[in-house]
C-alpha cells in the first residue's frame, strides 16, 4: 500500500509531475485559486528556480527535504494564512466538498483523512482498482465547485487546475501525512474547518 520503485509507475502532468501506482496512498492538496498572493507566488518560485539551478537533478534525500522546507512548506504557510475570499469558512460550503470526498469512498478510493480549511483541502487516500487520481480529483472539484458556486451565488472558476500531490513510501511516510491533516487547523476556530480521520 505504499510506494514501491519495483512496481509500475503511471505518470500525467500540467505544469507538476503526478505519479500514481495502484493501491498506493497519496497526500494530495488542492486551494482555490484566489487563495495566495500572485506576487509571493512569482517571489517564492524565482526563489526555487535559483536553487534548481544551482542544485541541478537528482536530487539526494537531504536535497529534497531542503527544497521541500524552503518552497512546498512555504507555500502550505501562505496557504494557512487566509488569503483569498476562503469561502470554506462557511460550513454550508464546506459540506459540498465532504460530501464529494465520501461519494465514491469505498468504491473509488479509501479515505485515510482530510481537512477542508478555509480556502485549501489536505486527503490522504488510495485510489481502489484502476480509477485514476486525475479521474477523481476532476470529481471532486467539479462537483464540489458547482455545488458551492450555486449556493454562494456565484460563478467562474473556484479550484486552482493544478494541485500538489505525493505518494506515500512507507508506514512512517503515512503517519507525517495523517499528523500534518490532523494539525494543520492549528488554533483556528473548529466552526472554521472539517476535520475527518479514519477511525
Amino acid at each position: 500500500m505504499f510506494f514501491d520503485p519495483e512496481k509500475p509507475i503511471s505518470k500525467h502532468r500540467i505544469n507538476l509531475p503526478h505519479w500514481q501506482q495502484e493501491g498506493t496512498w497519496v497526500f494530495v492538496t488542492w486551494r482555490q485559486v484566489d487563495s495566495l498572493p500572485e506576487s509571493a507566488v512569482r517571489k517564492i518560485l524565482s526563489h526555487r528556480a535559483e536553487w534548481e539551478r544551482d542544485h541541478p537533478e537528482p536530487w539526494d534525500e537531504q536535497e529534497m527535504k531542503e527544497r521541500n522546507r524552503l518552497f512546498t512548506m512555504r507555500f502550505e504557510e501562505l496557504l494557512d494564512d487566509c488569503h483569498g475570499s476562503c469561502l470554506l469558512r462557511d460550513p454550508v460550503l464546506r459540506a459540498m466538498v465532504t460530501t464529494a470526498l465520501h461519494h465514491f469512498e469505498g468504491e473509488r478510493y479509501e479515505l485515510g483523512a482530510y481537512v477542508v480549511m478555509p480556502n485549501h483541502v489536505h486527503v490522504l487516500f488510495r485510489l481502489l482498482g484502476e480509477h485514476r487520481l486525475e479521474d477523481v480529483l476532476h470529481s471532486w472539484k467539479l462537483f464540489s465547485a458547482r455545488e458551492i458556486n450555486r449556493k454562494a451565488d456565484r460563478s467562474g472558476k473556484l479550484w486552482q487546475a493544478e494541485c500538489w500531490d505525493r505518494l506515500m513510501r512507507s508506514q512512517v511516510h503515512y503517519d507525517w501525512a495523517e499528523r500534518y491533516i490532523e494539525r494543520n487547523p492549528g488554533n483556528m476556530p473548529e466552526e472554521s474547518y472539517t476535520l475527518w480521520m479514519k477511525e
